[in-house]
């Protein structure tokens, strides 16, 4: 929906309209780099195990991803929203914009499971998109009051999803720690000492 709308595929609903006018080029380019962001994000993370798909993948993933939160920026501050939704959608944006910056860092330092966190981090500040469609539609069925809802929303929508997979993977974390901590205490002692030549035999 995000690259149909921002490649003027499809018409965009008044308050997209509204912000088009106001950034012609900036949010076109916001909704198809988000778009593509999230669809390559995930494909990145099933293609983990596969080096010569993964990084290429993952690569274009970050372009879409520094292009997607930079254009967000102006998009929040330039958005129908009120003013806590626009600080919402802003704080994304960076936060967003960061958590990609840590992952690209930790894996260049060779911390491939510090990279995977921050990954799975980003992708999900990205399906704050869907999440926030689907809050977005059951207020407009329910009849519930609209902005009230949307400000909360672009908060609610990618601080929930960025609280629950940081716990899960610092539980991961913790967890395979305590394992191998476990498995090496477990080992016999004489295969973590230190090798000693052994004294020469005496003669009578």
């Amino acid at each position: 929906m995000a690259i149909a709308l921002g490649s003027g595929s499809i018409p965009p609903p008044y308050p997209l309209y509204l912000v088009l006018q106001r950034l012609p080029i900036v949010f076109p380019l916001h909704m198809i780099a988000s778009g593509l962001a999230l669809i390559l994000i995930p494909l990145a993370l099933l293609l983990r195990h596969r080096p010569p798909l993964h990084r290429p993948i993952g690569r274009i993933a970050f372009c879409c991803i520094v292009v997607g939160a930079l254009s967000a920026l102006p998009v929040a501050l330039c958005s129908e929203a009120n003013a806590v939704a626009r600080a919402g959608l802003f704080v994304q944006g960076f936060t967003w914009l960061a958590l990609a910056a840590a992952a690209v860092h930790a894996i260049r330092s060779g911390n491939a499971a510090n990279h995977a966190r921050w990954m799975i981090a980003v992708a999900a500040i990205a399906s704050a998109a869907i999440w926030l469609r689907l809050v977005t539609s059951a207020a407009t069925v329910l009849m519930l009051p609209f902005e009230e809802v949307y400000a909360i929303a672009a908060w609610m929508c990618w601080i929930v999803p960025l609280a629950i997979v940081l716990a899960w993977t610092k539980r991961r974390t913790a967890a395979y720690r305590t394992g191998f901590t476990a498995a090496y205490s477990a080992a016999p002692s004489a295969s973590r000492a230190p090798c000693r030549r052994a004294a020469p035999a005496s003669r009578g």
